[in-house]
């Protein structure tokens, strides 16, 4: 249990360590030989990995005193079992902490992005929060799908700040899906559309991927935006 927690700790920090890219200020340390500059680096690698993982607060006085505990030979003042249970439970808590700060600042990024984009003129706002905005109009006395049908589609779609995540244009081929079995910005939109129609939709968290996210492209709480061009509209078949 000690080996293997001391492992994966020191793993860890040494991944964040090596992707960290600042630059080291002018040494005030002189390192007398290769233990004094591992040392150092163990601590620099440490500090890292768990300021990475949301732990800001710690007792550096204690932390020593523990380090100096355990090289000394002494008694350490807690069991292993109980530095391993306070260990993991630290560790959820700052965890938990990061990513409610982080979700804190993707929705007031996503609900300023929105009041924003409202003000344009164009835009229109629906009463669910969903905005989107006619780039090419269709017929407008053509068909528009039912949930139950399938639609084919062109699409791009980008986080607010730009960043593309998915585009159905640069893989050459239109997507085809029920329009029942997609987020529910798509379902409710499209229902709305007619074939011809190409549209910049904007997406609010709750009727995208909500609080998860999707994958690693889409963070939680993200409000997206898309560009969607219906082309066709295949009824379902009723048995």
């Amino acid at each position: 249990m000690k080996h293997l927690l001391f492992f994966v700790l020191f793993l860890g920090s040494a991944v964040v360590f090596a992707q960290n890219k600042t630059t080291p200020n002018k040494p005030t340390i002189k390192f007398k030989n290769s233990t004094d500059s591992f040392s150092y680096a163990a601590g620099i690698s440490m500090a890292n990995y768990l300021k990475e993982q949301g732990m800001e607060n710690i007792n550096v006085s204690l932390l020593k005193k523990a380090i100096d505990d355990v090289y000394g030979n002494k008694d350490p003042q807690l069991s292993l079992e109980q530095c391993g249970s306070l260990f993991q439970t630290g560790m959820q808590r700052a965890s938990q902490e990061k990513n409610e700060k982080k979700a804190a600042v993707e929705k007031k990024k996503g609900s300023v992005f929105l009041a924003n984009n409202a003000k344009r003129a164009g835009v229109v706002s629906l009463p669910n929060g969903m905005q989107y905005e006619v780039l090419t109009p269709g017929d407008p006395n053509g068909m528009r799908p039912t949930p139950s049908d399938t639609v084919e589609v062109h699409y791009v779609g980008t986080l607010i700040d730009g960043t593309e995540f998915d585009n159905s244009v640069k893989r050459g081929e239109k997507a085809k899906f029920p329009l029942n079995q997609v987020i529910k910005g798509w379902t409710e939109i499209l229902q709305l559309m007619t074939p011809g129609d190409k549209w910049k939709v904007y997406i609010p968290y709750d009727l995208a991927y909500g609080e998860r996210g999707a994958g690693g492209a889409i963070p939680g709480y993200a409000t997206l935006i898309f560009e969607i061009t219906l082309y066709n509209i295949m009824p379902s078949v009723k048995e």
